[in-house]
């Protein structure tokens, strides 16, 4: 009976990849997808979720091999083709009590925020035990420290159609120097934003929605905003 590893294989196989690229693009190592071929490792979590996306397949066929679906126009003998979009994505199956992968890290979500302060200094909290899980090789190739990581929800209409109501972003809490046209997680006026922020003259900052359609550009004292850091990942969720 075939088992998870043999669906890996056959479907990386069926994308005309080799272990070493299939490896590059999940940004794990070969050696990982060698030892999910071979049955020494399952993929899990956001991993799982990311293989099954990059190899046009569902978690539920690599997991348990539901068959995969064919368009109707298939009937002519033709190899079945996994339903796929480049806007949909797998969805994790992990708890909680699921462990984590050797090359899987788990960073704060950020999914309710309250706001301390503290020997004259804000700072952001989440009230939850909220975790979102990321690959090691992620951070390494970005040169992010995993320590620095913080997931939080985007709310709102400024930043459509880039990121909806309802988005995550991964933001690195040891960028917080203010690059032009850059994405920043921010604290402004008592509340938390992703904004593209410029240094303008004066020791002043433009914060700049990607909807301008609706929102204005902000000019304000730097001084007022808390930078939280540089946003590196997003994750849209399209209605």
């Amino acid at each position: 009976m075939e088992n998870i590893s043999a669906r890996i294989t056959r479907a990386r196989l069926a994308k005309g990849l080799n272990q070493s690229q299939l490896a590059r693009d999940l940004g794990v190592s070969p050696q990982a997808v060698q030892n999910w071929e071979t049955g020494k490792a399952n993929p899990k979590g956001e991993r799982l979720s990311s293989l099954a996306t990059i190899l046009g397949v569902s978690v539920d066929h690599l997991v348990s091999g539901v068959p995969l679906k064919m368009w109707p126009s298939e009937v002519d003998g033709t190899a079945p083709e996994a339903l796929s979009h480049p806007d949909m994505q797998g969805i994790s199956v992990w708890d909680d009590q699921t462990p984590l992968d050797e090359d899987e890290i788990e960073v704060p979500f950020l999914k309710e925020v309250e706001l301390s302060a503290g020997s004259g200094k804000i700072s952001v909290e989440s009230s939850s035990r909220a975790k979102l899980r990321f690959g090691k090789y992620t951070f390494m190739r970005l040169g992010i420290q995993p320590a620095n990581v913080v997931c939080m929800p985007v709310k709102g209409n400024s930043m459509e159609p880039l990121l909806s109501d309802g988005s995550t972003v991964a933001v690195d809490t040891g960028a917080t120097t203010v690059v032009d046209g850059k994405m920043y997680g921010i604290l402004y006026e008592d509340m938390l934003r992703v904004k593209i922020l410029y240094r303008i003259s004066g020791s002043r900052l433009r914060i700049r929605s990607f909807n301008r359609d609706e929102y204005e550009d902000e000019e304000v004292d730097a001084s007022s905003v808390k930078v939280i850091g540089r946003v590196f990942q997003s994750s849209t969720i399209f209605m």
